[in-house]
């Protein structure tokens, strides 16, 4: 049975936005400075009117209290740089999920909600992080379910930060020997038929997402409608990445950002 469609937010760019950024994915911790850096420079210098963030732009947060930490209070900082100069805006993703509107105000952003319909130059798109249309990962469904859940919040958020990290620490290493124990390609996608219904009643041809990290444009769903999946990032490890989608008035472009 295919997920219902939840009521989605609507998001109209001015006339004045030149162009629009999309990034999602970039798990950030203070084992990934190159990428942190990379970061810092690509929002202090874009020529991007907005910069839509699509979720898992932390590798864990446990609350919004984290912000004072050592590590994340030095984001908050160019996030907020960044926040003063341009449109910005946060959408969560299964890593990040209670990110809330403490840490929004401290950078100046603004949530964008999951899903949301972008309606810029002349066109509508359909912005998802992406994990709630994995429909073949039913182990993390369920969990998805569970920890988005306000009973489950409320008790997790009610202990102290340093438990909370701990717990997020051991979900973060049982985490990444899944991982290590999976290829890219048994990693669960979009179920192509639940996000062509989507698109169908969201009224849209063009779908951007993360979570997959599988970047790359693909024709999707309904006739002549486009998917269009963000790029995880990492300078730090292996073969670097880091990516960027531009939509403007010319559409779609990809931005390869190098450490």
């Amino acid at each position: 049975m295919l997920p219902p469609f939840p009521a989605a937010d609507t998001l109209d760019a001015p006339p004045s936005w030149r162009c629009i950024d999309f990034i999602s994915d970039l798990h950030l911790h203070e084992g990934l400075p190159r990428t942190t850096r990379a970061l810092a420079n690509y929002l202090a210098s874009t020529p991007a009117d907005a910069v839509l963030m699509l979720g898992d732009i932390f590798e864990a947060w446990v609350g919004d209290d984290m912000r004072g930490q050592p590590y994340e209070a030095d984001c908050v900082r160019f996030l907020a740089d960044a926040g003063r100069r341009l449109d910005l805006r946060i959408m969560v993703g299964n890593r990040d999920f209670l990110l809330g509107p403490d840490m929004l105000a401290a950078c100046h952003a603004r949530k964008l909600a999951d899903p949301t319909v972008l309606h810029a130059f002349r066109l509508n798109v359909l912005l998802i992080h992406g994990d709630e249309l994995c429909l073949a990962d039913t182990a993390y469904l369920k969990f998805r379910a569970q920890v988005r859940s306000p009973k489950w919040q409320g008790a997790f958020l009610a202990n102290p930060l340093p438990a909370r990290l701990d717990q997020a620490r051991q979900m973060r290493d049982a985490s990444q020997m899944r991982q290590h124990s999976q290829t890219l390609d048994t990693w669960a996608d979009v179920d192509e038929a639940a996000a062509s219904a989507w698109m169908q009643q969201a009224g849209v041809r063009a779908l951007v997402h993360g979570h997959t990290h599988r970047p790359g444009d693909q024709a999707f769903g309904p006739s002549g409608a486009m998917r269009h999946v963000l790029s995880d990032w990492d300078l730090d490890h292996g073969s670097p990445r880091a990516e960027v989608l531009r939509l403007s008035d010319q559409g779609f472009e990809r931005i390869k950002l190098t450490p």
